[in-house]
């Protein structure tokens, strides 16, 4: 990582979504470790829900933590695959103000180096909607680890060089 030790680390509120037609709080590990590492880091856990794999439903959710002042970045694990009841990218192409192109060919490249070339049957990505990022993972374990560990650990660290997401967000809102 480029952190700068020199500068101050700003921790950001974070909500957890899984996106899941079985998954309870009971079983949701993807879920979980999502929040320890949010936690671990030093950020807050701002919110954490589970919904079904339902379009319309996601979207109505997203708008929600969308809408909250107190939440500035969503990490959703769940419903980015190819069966037809993955809607995650579906939801996120409705309610999307930009696309974050870079995010979802990163995790497949980092993705690669866990499991080989299945990473093309992942549709990751992010998208900033209504000034808050939302950064769609898998559902599995591994790859909520590799999409943590190994981008959003440190872009959502205000400390890394030589950018990162925390230092855009009072501008992300302008017009």
């Amino acid at each position: 990582m480029a952190i700068d030790e020199s500068r101050e680390f700003k921790p950001i509120n974070i909500a957890v979504l899984t996106v899941s037609d079985t998954r309870t709080e009971a079983d949701d590990t993807s879920g979980d470790i999502l929040a320890q590492r949010i936690t671990d880091k030093g950020h807050n856990l701002a919110a954490r829900s589970i919904v079904k794999d339902d379009a319309d439903v996601l979207v109505e959710h997203l708008y929600g933590w969308i809408s909250d002042p107190d939440i500035d970045a969503i990490v959703s694990t769940g419903g980015t695959g190819l069966t037809g009841r993955d809607v995650t990218p579906e939801a996120l192409e409705r309610i999307k103000d930009k696309e974050i192109p870079g995010f979802g060919e990163l995790f497949r490249w980092v993705s690669f180096n866990t499991i080989g070339t299945s990473t093309v049957q992942s549709r990751a990505l992010a998208v900033l909607a209504g000034g808050t990022y939302i950064f769609a993972l898998p559902g599995s374990n591994g790859a909520v680890k590799d999409g943590w560990d190994n981008i959003l650990d440190e872009q959502l660290d205000s400390r890394n060089r030589p950018c990162n997401f925390v230092e855009l967000m009072p501008r992300l809102k302008e017009v």
